[in-house]
């Protein structure tokens, strides 16, 4: 393709500029400006080419006060998240056609801009740039959902990104100090231990990981997505943890302590969302769950394992957006996504139905569907090397996934219960979603059903060289028997009552630490400070004080120094005065 702009002008700056550019504008034309700025940057994008494996091409390379700097650097596993997160935009653009305000609008196209930025960086400082540049528009998206809850979990959620991002610049700092580079490339060294990272790279570990929500570090996420409006949980869904996916697979592919955590991140969120009653907090825990996949796989480190992590973000991010936008038009139309409070919603949203099963089927990995394409090259890589724990629990999660995330959210959503039947309820029906979030669920359905059916061209952006056959026998009885089992699980524990109730609750997860204990720590020390403080202050102000009082005692107006003084006195203190300079000077010569 010809190239319409410099090479080293990064398709990250047009969505920035046009983000910049649609927060003036009135809706209709910042929605065209929004359309036009994701064509011309995926446009400009793939005009770089498509670099085969292991190859990679460098653009905007510059020297800033002594420090390389290579702005862009294209390769296969940039290109596959640069596709993702092109083509995230872009439905999020159709999505929020009526619905997103300009706030919501103009910091979506920055925020997804930065995202590619990110993942286009081929050096540390450019990285930390667009990774700050993501906390900083996310943010805001989070406020937008509106609300003293939406702007406390803001609050949380920044404290969190910059934490990351001070991580990764005192990881940058130290690795520069060490290495004389700021180079973005592999940090693994040795055996591929945790012990065996340098102090820097451990930095820059927790600030991929702190974005990448692992155990302890996650609550951010079901804290704050939910708390987004409609459209801005949809944008919040693609892009920061896929980014941190990203950076983990170029910095940290082969460590092994992924796989464990990876396994941790699978299995926990399974318990939190079968109880969990708010649906988007269900796919929150879900999405939790969905990246422990994608870690795992990481830490294994061999093509195919990577192949699958870089797969499984690309197809996640469309089928995750797909089941978000299913619940944001719910939320629209019925204002909750309550399970306690939704049922029947079939009857008087069909489109809206068929599309949030799409994606269930889709994140549940059922064959035809792009989430069983990508899903089973991590597991088929786990048995190749003989990771029996590992494959295990990934078989384990992928049946939680269809609970929770397969059957829970449509079946509770949009059959169970029907709270919207006029006869019973006595509440209208909610209309149909409106036509944009129509169109744009449409096309994420489409693109999950093209994958399942096509992965040849899910394959033919894979990053690294690897032989894979999504659609093997083995492949598809054990997957079907897999699920099969599970939607008998789900039938049987319903039918005698034993599935957890969809009740109105709040449920406890480890950020109460903080949130109570960690509050009153908090405050404690803060109270404890101010008195410390307090002390020293009056302290302070007592000595002053005392000093002021005695200067004023001897040099005030009725002091002694100021008394008349006889001629005498006078000449004698200026004699004695001079005879000290006199033999400063003498013995200083």
């Amino acid at each position: 393709m010809t190239q319409i702009l410099p090479a080293a002008f990064s398709p990250a700056l047009i969505l920035i500029i046009g983000g910049l550019l649609a927060g003036f504008l009135p809706r209709a034309l910042r929605n065209l400006v929004g359309l036009a700025t994701v064509v011309i940057s995926i446009v400009h994008l793939l005009a770089y080419g498509f670099p085969g494996f292991g190859e990679q091409l460098l653009f905007g390379e510059r020297t800033l006060s002594g420090l390389d700097i290579t702005m862009i650097r294209v390769d296969r596993l940039s290109m596959i998240f640069s596709i993702a997160f092109h083509i995230a935009a872009m439905l999020n653009v159709i999505y929020g056609w009526r619905h997103a305000t300009r706030l919501e609008f103009s910091m979506g196209l920055i925020y997804a801009g930065a995202a590619i930025g990110g993942t286009l960086a081929g050096d540390l400082l450019t990285l930390f740039i667009y990774w700050e540049l993501a906390a900083l528009s996310s943010v805001f998206i989070v406020w937008a959902g509106g609300g003293h809850s939406a702007f406390k979990a803001g609050m949380r959620y920044f404290v969190f990104q910059v934490v990351s991002g001070l991580c990764l610049l005192a990881g940058l700092v130290m690795h520069y100090a060490s290495t004389g580079s700021v180079a973005f490339n592999s940090f693994i060294t040795g055996s591929g231990a945790l012990a065996d990272l340098s102090p820097a790279a451990v930095l820059i570990l927790v600030a991929f990981a702190i974005k990448a929500a692992f155990p302890l570090v996650h609550t951010w996420l079901q804290d704050s997505y939910p708390k987004a409006s409609a459209v801005g949980t949809v944008l919040l869904s693609a892009f920061t943890t896929k980014m941190a996916i990203y950076t983990l697979a170029r910095g940290f592919a082969g460590l092994d302590a992924l796989i464990v955590i990876g396994c941790i991140m699978t299995a926990f969120p399974v318990f939190f969302a079968l109880i969990e009653n708010d649906l988007r907090k269900v796919l929150a825990y879900s999405l939790n769950n969905q990246l422990g996949f994608m870690v795992c796989a990481i830490g294994i480190g061999t093509p195919l394992a990577l192949n699958g992590a870089a797969s499984h973000a690309f197809v996640h991010i469309i089928y995750k957006a797909l089941l978000f936008m299913s619940m944001g038009a719910v939320l629209v139309r019925t204002g909750t996504t309550k399970a306690s409070e939704l049922g029947g919603l079939h009857k008087s949203m069909p489109w809206t139905t068929v599309f949030c099963i799409i994606g269930a089927m889709s994140i549940s990995a059922f064959p035809l569907f792009s989430g069983f394409v990508a899903k089973s090259m991590i597991t088929l890589a786990a048995s190749e090397a003989h990771l029996v724990f590992a494959y295990l629990v990934l078989l384990f999660a992928s049946a939680g996934v269809l609970e929770h995330s397969g059957i829970k959210i449509p079946f509770f959503a949009f059959f169970a219960h029907d709270q919207y039947a006029p006869s019973i309820t006595g509440k209208p029906r909610p209309a149909e979603a409106p036509a944009p979030m129509i169109i744009a669920m449409g096309l994420a359905a489409f693109l999950c059903i093209f994958i399942g059916v096509q992965p040849q061209f899910l394959m033919a952006l894979q990053p690294f060289e690897a032989e894979y056959q999504a659609y093997t026998q083995a492949h598809v009885v054990t997957q079907m028997q897999l699920l099969l089992f599970a939607i008998l699980a789900f039938a049987l524990l319903v039918k005698f009552k034993l599935y957890p109730p969809e009740l109105p609750s709040v449920n406890l997860d480890v950020d109460w630490l903080w949130r109570v204990p960690g509050r009153i720590a908090l405050m404690g020390a803060v109270r404890g400070t101010a008195a410390v403080w307090h002390k020293v202050w009056w302290g302070i102000r007592a000595v002053v004080g005392k000093s002021i009082n005695g200067l004023y005692t001897t040099h005030g107006p009725e002091g002694g120094m100021a008394r008349s003084w006889t001629v005498g006195y006078t000449a004698l203190t200026t004699a004695g005065v001079l005879g000290v300079v006199l033999l400063a000077v003498f013995f200083l010569n």
